[in-house]
């Protein structure tokens, strides 16, 4: 992402994460808007920041009080740097009161507290809101247990709730300013509005972020990364997030990228022929298909924990992918040195907790996620080109690299496939068979009935609860199925499909 950054200098607006649950969403909305956007760590180094040479700088939400001992807060000599540098500072909800708070103002515990939908009304001719359209009563989103109640030297009140609280201030000569209020939530009615207006209006950034421009430096990256001569395995799951990092990886170093596809006996119905089908026929992967089904079926026999069951595949999925790796190793007489994994941003922004969480920093890859937890002795090195990009951010580098459209769309899927949609032992009975004919069938409607793209996640699960029934003129008593249905823009925030 420094690549990035480094070519939109000058365009580029910094996150720092306190731990507000729409966090993702603040850097999401900015870069739906053209603009290249990156989260760190709210305690993240002011070197680091700065290496961004960042336009704006916008403070998240957060759990905490400013009050709290050991509550979040800023780099030492931020506000110095920022306005030697004339970069723009936004607050949003906790950054609004750690704004008040660092510059000499005051912040105390709300007689008031204001959550969810409010009105509020901006003061005309403010800078953030203009004496245009956005100078008009507002329906926000509110979320805030603390209230700003004297504002630092040099400071003016942008707009009021209807409570008569403050909902944002501004500092035009230093370039600081406050929402208390969530613009990044579709809650709030014209927040998008509002966020053009800060970034084109306030800091006159440039909506200069391109997908070709990310497909251009990954494969120049990937290629720098990679050398001419060394080779790189990736493990297929059959989802969009792996096709799209090996289709990328190949098309930059070619055959010397070796793909593998685990068939574990857990797959959806036809999977195996359907994916394998799309990887070689349309997108020309060189991909070996290893059928292990017996084997991860044979582990799972008798397991109905729903944690056990994922590392049982976990711990079996690893022993598969070292035997194609030492086989790999024999065919091609020298060892492969680097992985290719289908990292997200979410994945990134969930493994790097937010200060004041009490979890550490450490980068970490989810459980079960393609093959996470690999053997050290493996020893490769990671290639995780979509690191920086969101789900949709993705399916958009896939449809510049012609992956097909109805693969791009198609519904994510559990690492561990159909053990986590069948509650109990997988191996009981014909629960496997059952499950993947009753999927076939929800997804095909849904898909003749024009609805599967407006739904982000639906699937069949396995219930272990016997029902009565008719079935041929005859009373059953068999296993029920339940359906379900989920929207949701990124995967991290979801509501169920209505």
């Amino acid at each position: 992402m420094e690549q990035a950054a480094a070519k939109h200098k000058g365009n580029t607006v910094v996150v720092l994460d306190f731990g507000s649950q729409y966090t993702h969403l603040i850097t999401r909305r900015v870069r739906q808007l053209g603009v290249c956007s990156v989260c760190l760590i709210g305690n993240a180094p002011l070197s680091t920041i700065a290496s961004y040479a960042p336009s704006l700088i916008i403070l998240s939400g957060g759990p905490h009080s400013v009050h709290e001992h050991g509550s979040p807060s800023l780099p030492p000599s931020f506000f110095d740097y920022t306005v030697e540098h004339s970069i723009t500072v936004l607050g949003i909800c906790y950054g609004l009161q750690l704004i008040v708070k660092v510059l000499g103002g005051h912040v105390k515990p709300a007689l008031s507290q204001e959550y969810g939908r409010m009105e509020v009304q901006p003061v005309p001719g403010s800078a953030l809101f203009g004496d245009g359209p956005l100078c008009t009563r507002l329906s926000v989103w509110m979320s805030h247990g603390d209230e700003a109640v004297e504002l630092p030297n040099g400071f003016t009140v942008a707009c009021k709730s209807m409570q008569g609280g403050i909902g944002a201030i501004e500092n035009p000569s230093q370039h600081i300013y406050g929402l208390q209020f969530h613009p990044e939530v579709t809650h709030t009615l014209r927040g998008i509005e509002i966020l053009k207006q800060i970034l084109f209006n306030v800091c006159n950034i440039k909506a200069d972020w391109k997908m070709q421009d990310v497909l251009e430096e990954q494969l120049k990256l990937i290629q720098s990364t990679i050398g001419p001569t060394e080779h790189a395995i990736c493990a297929l799951s059959g989802g969009v997030d792996s096709t799209v990092a090996a289709t990328l990886v190949h098309k930059a170093i070619g055959e010397r990228l070796h793909c593998v596809f685990v068939d574990n006996g857990l797959l959806r119905y036809k999977e195996r022929e359907r994916v394998m089908s799309t990887f070689e026929k349309e997108l020309h992967l060189p991909v070996t298909c290893v059928d292990a089904s017996e084997k991860f079926l044979s582990k799972l026999k008798g397991v109905t924990d729903p944690e056990e069951k994922r590392k049982m595949i976990g711990r079996e999925f690893i022993c598969t992918f070292d035997e194609f790796a030492l086989k790999l190793e024999r065919e091609l007489g020298k060892k492969p040195s680097f992985l290719v994994q289908g990292t997200l941003y979410p994945d990134v922004i969930e493994s790097c907790p937010p200060p004041g969480s009490g979890k550490g920093h450490s980068h970490t890859i989810k459980s079960h996620h393609n093959v996470g937890g690999l053997p050290k002795e493996m020893q490769l090195k990671l290639v995780e080109p979509l690191r920086w990009l969101f789900k949709d951010e993705v399916r958009k580098l896939g449809e510049l690299m012609n992956v097909p459209v109805g693969f791009l769309k198609r519904h994510p899927f559990p690492g561990p496939g159909l053990a986590v949609r069948i509650l109990g032992d997988v191996t009981q009975g014909d629960a496997l068979e059952i499950i993947r004919e009753v999927d076939e069938i929800f997804i095909n409607s849904l898909k003749e009935a024009g609805l599967y793209d407006s739904i982000w996640q639906a699937f069949a699960v396995f219930l272990p609860v016997k029902t009565v029934g008719v079935q041929g003129d005859r009373r059953s008593h068999s296993n029920a199925v339940a359906l379900r249905a989920i929207t949701s823009e990124d995967g991290m925030t979801a509501d169920w499909y209505s």
